[in-house]
């Protein structure tokens, strides 16, 4: 009977998925038009002048929208492998594709003995309710190196390792996969993929690492957590600004830049956590690399002065590999940012002028929406320090020697 079940999931999978898929490839095709801003302009310009850009062998250097490792070049670059369509077509195509292989990995992976299928559904269910969106950005490619990252992370850490490397490269974020690794030689391969790549890139193509200027100066953009005091401020007299700043829409005005300090702070404190865990940590199971990378990212997500719309596939990725596995404890916060993923396609791209506006619908969304990540983010690292750090038993009081002369009580 259960064989029988998990047959008829793996039939629904590819049918369900290539529902949901042709509908988010008319959106972003635009045969059909998804309502609010359109957020396929990405590809179409700013994407494209980038490819034009690199095409000559030299990174966007003077332009503060790129803020990306150098290896985030090759995803720009890859709609050259299909030189018959236009570039925006031929990256929601190759998006799709890329799609396809994570779903490819992840219904292999709950094939396996001891192994569900629940991830592969978390993501074929998990990346439409982000949204046309999702599609006319590069992170599904960079969570697909990610989630093949994972996978390979219990039987083969060299690869586990060269693939986080790289897809540091591609987006940073994916060097967190490496925090429960526990074997040397996936460090000592993710430092090797690095150093080769990060070289490869500094011999062909100057200026791979102006995206660190970019990134310091930003401020606080208006989906993120610290954008909930600005948004609530604007009600009471504060005056500032909402511009398009460093490619996105942040915040402007008096004390943005001690608000973007504290979400350092509060980042700073997330890593701090986590190096804490990793020292203290003693149980270590299958799944245990899968849940402490959902926990890693899911706290640098929520922390961050920005939470664009895109960031939510990340979690989505890994939280699909952490229910790969029946043990994993991290339930009930993969399906709180599930939740948070709908609640992201309602304040963007749907309601998102009411967001910029700070209106009662606009905050309403961004405070469910940014809620749902605090509570999911504190629920799995409870869960992750329970399942992996031993209680501390106080020791007992070493006893008395009996002096001399007197006589031992015995109870």
């Amino acid at each position: 009977m259960k064989t029988t079940g998990a047959r008829r999931s793996l039939a629904w999978l590819p049918v369900v998925w290539c529902l949901t898929r042709l509908a988010l490839l008319l959106f972003v095709m635009k045969v059909y038009v998804f309502p609010g801003p359109d957020v396929t302009s990405d590809v179409h310009v700013i994407y494209q002048g980038w490819y034009d850009v690199l095409r000559t062998g030299t990174f966007p250097q003077n332009d503060v929208t790129w803020q990306y490792p150098p290896a985030a070049a090759l995803a720009i670059l890859s709609p050259a492998l299909l030189p018959f369509l236009h570039y925006a077509t031929a990256f929601f195509v190759l998006v799709c594709v890329t799609d396809l292989a994570v779903l490819a990995l992840l219904a292999y992976a709950g094939r396996r003995p001891g192994r569900t299928l629940r991830g592969a559904w978390v993501w074929v269910a998990g990346v439409p309710l982000l949204g046309p969106t999702v599609y006319a950005r590069y992170d599904v490619m960079v969570t697909a190196v990610a989630v093949a990252a994972l996978l390979a992370g219990a039987r083969h850490p060299k690869a586990m390792g060269a693939l986080a490397a790289f897809g540091a490269l591609l987006k940073v974020w994916p060097a967190m996969l490496l925090l429960a690794a526990r074997r040397r030689s996936a460090w000592g391969s993710a430092l090797v993929t690095g150093i080769a790549v990060t070289g490869a890139f500094a011999l062909v193509m100057p200026g791979g690492f102006a995206f660190l200027t970019f990134q310091r100066d930003r401020g606080t953009e208006v989906e993120s957590l610290g954008a909930l005091v600005f948004h609530v401020a604007r009600h009471f007299g504060w005056h500032g600004t909402v511009l398009l700043n460093y490619g996105s829409i942040e915040f402007l005005g008096p004390y943005v830049s001690e608000v973007s300090t504290g979400a350092l702070f509060l980042t700073g404190a997330a890593f701090g956590w986590l190096v804490l865990w990793r020292l203290l940590a003693r149980r270590f199971e299958e799944h245990t690399l899968a849940d402490a990378a959902f926990v890693a990212v899911l706290m640098f997500t929520t922390t961050s002065r920005v939470i664009s719309p895109q960031y939510m596939v990340w979690l989505v990725g890994l939280a699909a590999v952490c229910l790969c596995f029946p043990g994993s404890r991290m339930r009930l916060p993969v399906g709180l940012v599930l939740v948070a993923c709908f609640m992201t396609v309602l304040e963007f791209p749907l309601y998102f002028a009411n967001v910029v506006a700070s209106d009662g619908l606009g905050l309403t969304l961004l405070f469910l929406r940014n809620g749902l990540l605090v509570v999911a983010t504190l629920l799995a690292a409870r869960a992750l320090w329970k399942a992996t750090v031993p209680r501390t038993v106080p020791a007992p009081l070493p006893s008395q020697p009996a002096r001399a002369g007197e006589t031992p009580v015995s109870s």
